[in-house]
Formats: C-alpha cells, structure tokens, sequence
C-alpha cells in the first residue's frame, strides 16, 4: 500500500493515525482523571458555547439528530419532519428515522439549491420539525444569510413546530455569520454538533437543548445503545479540538477561498460555490467519476498526496464532483501548488 505523507482530505489516514492519536490524549490526561469526567466537560462545555442548558454526549451524530427528531415527534404528535432533499437523514441513514422511529420525511425545496422561506410557505402537511443543516454539504457547503435564517425559522415558531439544526459543520459555518454560537443556536431548540469533523476528534456528537429535552433524549441514547460508560477518550480528543482547532476556524475559511479562487483562475476546474462560504466546498473536475479516482490514487501511488478519496458523478458524465475540505491538513497546500495538483489528474 502506498504511504500517504500529505493529504487534503478531512478524514484522513494522517488524521486518524491511532499511536498519535493515543500520544495526544496522554498529554491531555493527567492521572487520576475519573472515567466519566471528560464527557462530563465536554458536556458542560458545548452547552456554554451554544449558550443550551443542557448538553448529551453521543456515539454518533446520526443517533443524536434521529433521537431529536423522535423526541420533537413524540411531544407534539405528529410524525413528519421537513428538511432539504439531499439532508444527511435522506441520504446517508439507510432511513433509520423510518425503520427505528417510525418517522416520515418531507422534502423541501429545490434539490440543488438552498431551502427558502416560500419553500417552506408550500408545506401543507402538519409538522414535527424543521430540520435545517448549516452548511448544506450537498449543495457545496452553501449557507442561508442571516436574515433568511431568522424568517425561516421564526416560521417554525409561529406554527409549534419544533427548529433543529443540523450542526455537524457549525462550527465551520459561524465566521460566515460573524455571531458567536449562542447567537446562531438561539434559533433553534435542538442543536447537534460533531466532535471529529471540524475540531478533528476521533467520533461523537453532542445534542444541546432545554433540560427537559435533553433529560428525554437521554432515554432514547439508553435505547438506542449510546449510553456508553467509557466514551472518554471520545470526549478529551473532542477537547483537544475545541481548544485547539475551533479557534482555526475563520483562517481555514479565509485558505478555502483563496484555493478556490486560484481554482477558478486557472480553468481547469471549478469550485462550487464560486467564493467558499465555509472551509468546505465542491471541485468539478473534467473527467469522469472513475477517472478522476483511478487519477488520485495514481497521485497517491507516486507521489504521497492524497487529493481525495471519493468522487461523485454528475449529470455530465465528462464531469465528476468531489468535496474539498480544508482543516490542518488543507492548511499545508497553497494555491498555485494546488491549482497544479489538479492538472496533474489528467
């Protein structure tokens, strides 16, 4: 297997290599740490940021979101929920808000575009809640202005429908806003947040709210298997993350767009959208699905640089898509370096 030594993608090898991840937990650890203290802090910890009563910790941000949903369901009777036709429950879940809770979804909007407040003015059914993913990963990363947030939500309000945030890239999303989290989360009774996207944890999530949504969503966790007695190594490498990678956040964003913007200069791809509103976005790339693969690991294989993993085809079958990132890894290619990079694909 060929050695990766540098790699732009968000979950890579280099990232998740287990003797560096074990050498950094020893040094955030100091003896005599109780097992259950590090979830306890974390808990704490993400309840302040977003400015939540309460927080619970989860193995799996898809355990977290499906246990929200139910519990927004339950309290007001009714089993549909609203969200974008290419949110992460629609496509990624196996639709386990159907085969475990028993949920319906109702899509809103157009597939490769933001939800928008007439969208949402089309919806006759009656609804549990409303479930809006900041950023929308699908669609490039793209995220609603501020004001559309507040109209969209305040929606919700009116009606007793529950607002959930899919917060799995928030952390990245707020230099967009330029508010502090508290402020962003404010609009919505339930937030979930990852712990290995952003800040580059190993895996968890964490679900904010009221106590009393939090005390129920407790019982689901215990249900679903997710109350699990030692998930502190989960939560200090979370910690470390918090620390050390959220304050990163705005300079990974300002990295994405100067990559994108050298990506559109030069031609030979294209970034969508054309100015990166998080430190995420998509690459079109010129070739098919199975090209633009076979060409990255032939990169890897070479030269040790690993690109990306995954590509996605598109509606032309000379075009393929794949996801950008840019974190602690992302931080190490430049520009022009980059803009090379991908012409050496072809």
């Amino acid at each position: 297997m060929a050695e990766i030594r540098r790699s732009l993608v968000a979950h890579a090898p280099l990232r998740r290599d287990p003797h560096k991840i074990l050498s950094r937990l020893l040094e955030r650890v100091p003896p005599g740490t109780r097992p259950d203290a590090p979830v306890a802090e974390l808990e704490e910890r993400i309840a302040g940021l977003l400015g939540k009563p309460a927080a619970l910790f989860f193995p799996t941000g898809t355990m977290a979101q499906q246990t929200a949903l139910r519990v927004h369901a339950d309290r007001r009777g009714r089993p549909t929920f609203a969200a974008h036709p290419q949110c992460h429950l629609a496509l990624w879940e196996n639709n386990g808000y159907s085969a475990v809770h028993g949920l319906r979804f109702q899509p809103v909007g157009d597939h490769n575009g933001l939800i928008t407040l007439d969208d949402l003015h089309e919806v006759r059914e009656p609804l549990s809640a409303l479930l809006l993913e900041l950023p929308q990963r699908e669609i490039g990363g793209l995220l609603p202005s501020w004001d559309d947030l507040v109209a969209q939500t305040g929606w919700a309000a009116e009606r007793g429908i529950a607002r959930h945030v899919d917060g799995a890239r928030l952390w990245e999303s707020q230099p967009y806003y330029d508010r502090p989290f508290s402020e962003i989360a404010a609009l919505f009774d339930t937030v979930y947040v990852s712990l290995y996207k952003g800040l580059e944890g190993v895996r968890g999530a964490v679900l904010a709210g009221e106590r009393d949504v939090v005390d129920e969503a407790s019982v689901w966790r215990r249900r679903l298997g997710g109350d699990i007695p030692d998930a502190w190594p989960l939560a200090v490498a979370a910690l470390m993350g918090l620390d050390e990678v959220l304050p990163r956040m705005a300079e990974f964003r300002d990295h994405a767009v100067a990559l994108a913007a050298a990506i559109n200069a030069d031609g030979f791809a294209r970034t969508v959208p054309e100015v990166p509103c998080t430190p995420m976005f998509h690459l079109l790339l010129p070739m098919s699905r199975q090209e633009a693969e076979a060409a990255a690991r032939e990169l890897v294989e070479e030269r040790g640089i690993h690109l990306f993993t995954r590509a996605q085809s598109t509606t032309d079958p000379r075009v393929s898509k794949v996801e950008v990132t840019v974190g602690v890894n992302g931080m190490g290619f430049g520009p022009q370096e980059l803009v090379e990079l991908l012409r050496a694909l072809r």
